[in-house]
């Protein structure tokens, strides 16, 4: 299944255009994305558009902009289940801020029932995250693919390099998206 996604910076692109060239079947954002960022979604009315808000989101562009939010939520689609997580750990005090502790996240994930393909805004603690605590993963998402094994997952939110970029994890593929990503799932 092809599918556009889109996280954390404004991809620069007619989504229109690319989603009919590419014959894009699903459209996946993965957060820190403006309303501005992703107003070309209005005109995108043939396919599904799925995501999950980051740490920097209003929290409040889904809806109007036809996109199914998938925090914490289930969603079956072409033969594939899949499932998500918003926002990242917790680094600051904002009450406007999509964050959560460790330990919120561990109670919010703790009966998640097994997906396909997983999207999250904060990736998993140890994959293609750092120790600071701005983009550090969630411990609960790590348990989550160390006993669910979903069989992809799409993440934004960090900065892996060339050398630290973890593509795959036993047998689930890593996918680390900034700006835009096609891909086949």
């Amino acid at each position: 299944m092809r599918t556009l996604i889109i996280a954390d910076c404004n991809p620069n692109i007619d989504i229109k255009r690319v989603v009919a060239e590419e014959n894009i079947e699903l459209l996946i954002t993965l957060g820190d994305l403006t309303r501005e960022d992703l107003i070309g979604l209005t005109t995108v009315t043939t396919i599904p558009k799925i995501g999950v808000y980051g740490n920097h989101d209003s929290g409040h562009y889904m809806e109007e902009l036809g996109i199914r939010d998938m925090h914490l939520n289930v969603w079956d689609y072409k033969g594939f289940r899949f499932g998500g997580f918003q926002g990242c750990v917790r680094y600051k005090e904002n009450p406007d801020a999509i964050m959560y502790t460790q330990t919120e996240a561990i109670r919010m994930m703790s009966e998640f029932p097994r997906v396909n393909i997983f999207i999250s805004h904060c990736p998993p603690r140890g994959i293609n995250d750092e120790e600071e605590a701005a983009h550090q993963g969630f411990d609960a998402l790590r348990y989550y693919l160390d006993t669910a094994r979903p069989d992809a997952w799409l993440h934004g939110h960090t900065y892996p390099t060339d050398e630290t970029i973890v593509k795959q994890y036993d047998n689930t593929r890593i996918d680390y998206v900034y700006k835009y990503s096609i891909l086949n799932l």
